[in-house]
């Protein structure tokens, strides 16, 4: 076989066998079926008392429901595992246990109490896969399922969808320039600090990327463009999801607390909260209006992860190419280490943004959303699974989460500025929000 003739074959293999394509793979074939007409019924998992939490939660119908969307997401991923050569047998039997405990996080944050206090289901994910992972361990089959990059990049492109940009327009230019100056200051800030922390480059540009740009995705976006240690990604992203707590509850207590602006505060969560569910839930214990806000402007900050993972590609390699002697970096290679369910995320908000009619969108919106919950679900719980106590304070000797704390400092206090400077009158009129 000729030289051409073999780098043709690689290339053809690693579009049905890398990570990153099968994401974009699956959740096309996700997204085609639901524009083509399959719509089941998602599951239920709000309640507020217990007669409702048994009768209707764990009744019959909810539960073969559940059932239904889970025999979906995991023959799905399972196609994937078994192109990426893994272990058909261990991975059913764990997903058959990772879906139940991603169900339950979905379940207690549903519950209306839990709802009020703006804790969502990422966080009890997190800490149901951190429990089993600290007191009863994690064997090999369920290990297999556990698959956190797999799920997130599928939910990512997912997200896409989701990421319409007549929804952006109507702050006007106001979400995108916070969000653009709410990046690019935070994550300079944040990489420096980390980097006067003697904290190694890697390291830095995972937590500048997970600080300034949007938490888990942002990180493993960012260490897909890098090549970054998979150990180092799951100690930031585990950071991201411990801060994430205190903050989604005390913020919305600071804008009502000090008079704060509806849309000042809505923007202010929407640029320091790292996903568009914590700020809905965020923004709606504050107002309506500051519900909306918070949602353009983390919309805004979303569309810039592809831009950033673009940046990181070219910048590591350069990087890279230089330590090697070379003074430029081949277009060949920069392809080969860019993170390629961005272009899944990128290609489905183009689609539901310029293609399709707005009936289709909004009648698709919601269990796509409810989609890209479950695999976000599947990964926040598979965080905690790979996340042990031990590593965590081993890692770095404390240093990256210094630097997070610092950078995530100044992006609270940067992006509250920004926000009064956007949405607060001054700069510009205050924008209307139906």
């Amino acid at each position: 076989m000729s030289v051409v003739a073999q780098a043709r074959e690689r290339r053809k293999r690693h579009l049905l066998e890398s990570e990153d394509w099968l994401a974009v793979w699956i959740a096309a074939v996700a997204i085609a079926l639901v524009l083509g007409g399959l719509r089941p019924e998602l599951p239920r998992f709000s309640w507020s008392a217990s007669g409702e939490l048994g009768g209707t939660i764990l009744g019959l119908p909810n539960l073969a429901r559940a059932l239904q969307m889970g025999l979906a997401l995991g023959g799905l991923s399972l196609a994937g595992v078994l192109l990426m050569k893994g272990s058909a047998g261990r991975f059913a039997l764990g997903f058959s246990v990772l879906y139940p405990l991603s169900l339950l996080s979905l379940v207690i944050a549903g519950c209306a109490g839990v709802a009020r206090w703006g804790l969502e289901y990422v966080i009890f994910a997190f800490l149901i896969g951190l429990a089993v992972s600290n007191l009863v361990g994690v064997p090999r089959w369920l290990a297999e399922a556990a698959r956190t990059e797999y799920y997130i990049k599928t939910g990512l492109v997912v997200l896409g969808a989701g990421i319409v940009f007549d929804d952006l327009l109507r702050a006007g230019l106001l979400g995108v320039l916070q969000a653009v100056c709410v990046v690019t200051a935070v994550w300079f800030v944040c990489f420096r600090l980390a980097r006067r922390l003697r904290v190694d480059d890697e390291f830095a540009t995972l937590v500048a990327s997970a600080v300034a740009i949007c938490g888990v995705s942002a990180a493993i976006a960012a260490c897909g463009a890098i090549q970054g240690d998979r150990k180092k990604l799951s100690y930031v992203t585990s950071l991201v999801l411990i801060v994430a707590a205190p903050m989604m509850v005390f913020m919305p207590l600071i804008v009502t607390s000090f008079g704060i602006p509806d849309l000042v505060g809505g923007a202010w969560l929407g640029g320091t909260l790292d996903t568009s569910a914590s700020v809905v839930a965020a923004g709606e214990m504050i107002s309506d209006r500051a519900r909306d806000a918070g949602v353009v402007v983390k919309l805004s900050q979303n569309v810039l992860i592809g831009v950033a993972a673009f940046l990181l590609t070219i910048w590591w390699t350069l990087r890279d190419r230089a330590a090697e002697g070379a003074s430029t970096a081949r277009i060949g290679v920069i392809w080969e280490r860019f993170p390629k369910f961005v272009l899944g995320f990128l290609a489905a908000s183009l689609l539901f943004s310029f293609v399709l009619g707005s009936g289709m969108v909004q009648e698709t919106s919601g269990l796509l959303t409810g989609l890209r919950t479950m695999w976000f679900a599947l990964a926040f719980t598979s965080i905690g699974l790979e996340t042990r106590f031990a590593d965590l304070a081993g890692e770095g000797n404390g240093r990256a989460a210094l630097a997070f704390l610092g950078g995530q400092a100044f992006n609270v206090v940067w992006t509250l500025l920004l926000a009064y400077l956007f949405f607060g009158g001054v700069l510009a009129p205050v924008p209307e929000f139906e």
